[in-house]
């Protein structure tokens, strides 16, 4: 038995493992045409696991779509690094803003409308490291007037949508 065979429980499926051990060496064109019938199998095996995957996908995605005008907050975090958005302690904020989106530059690509202490950041951001705010409240508490915004974090529904302190 092959240490592969022991380990994994079956043959190994390179290209020596294609042919038998006692069969007859083939020679010229029949050795290239077993070699390609294998690989359309190969590839036809690659495209049914591809389109599971991408059902699979597809299951979780949603589109997402904003409009001119919308409020956005800003993912921070893949700018790590940069501390011009301050910090509470020892902890750097992972979203901010609001900030108003002035227009959309392609199917997934928007442009902020950026504070002047932002300049130097460029104002096209793409969708993925934007969180919608779907609704905004004011709730009084005795003295206090406390601002919120709904927001929908990512693979969640609208119902599950929360209300973060602005």
């Amino acid at each position: 038995m092959a240490p592969y065979e022991a380990r994994y429980g079956g043959r190994c499926k390179s290209p020596i493992g294609w042919f038998e051990v006692g069969e007859a060496g083939l020679i010229g064109p029949d050795l290239v045409h077993q070699a390609m019938e294998k690989v359309k199998v190969i590839q036809e095996r690659l495209k049914t696991l591809q389109s599971h995957q991408k059902s699979y996908t597809d299951v979780r995605r949603r589109d997402l779509e904003l409009g001119v005008n919308d409020w956005v907050y800003l993912n921070a975090s893949p700018m790590k690094g940069v501390m011009r958005f301050g910090k509470k302690g020892k902890l750097s904020p992972r979203y901010i803003g609001p900030y108003r989106i002035s227009k959309m530059t392609g199917n997934v690509a928007y442009e902020l409308e950026l504070p002047q202490e932002l300049a130097a950041v460029h104002p096209v951001f793409h969708i993925s490291i934007l969180k919608s705010i779907l609704d905004r409240q004011v709730r009084k508490l005795r003295t206090k007037e406390i601002a919120s915004v709904k927001v929908l974090w990512r693979n969640q529904f609208v119902e599950e949508a929360t209300w973060e302190a602005k």
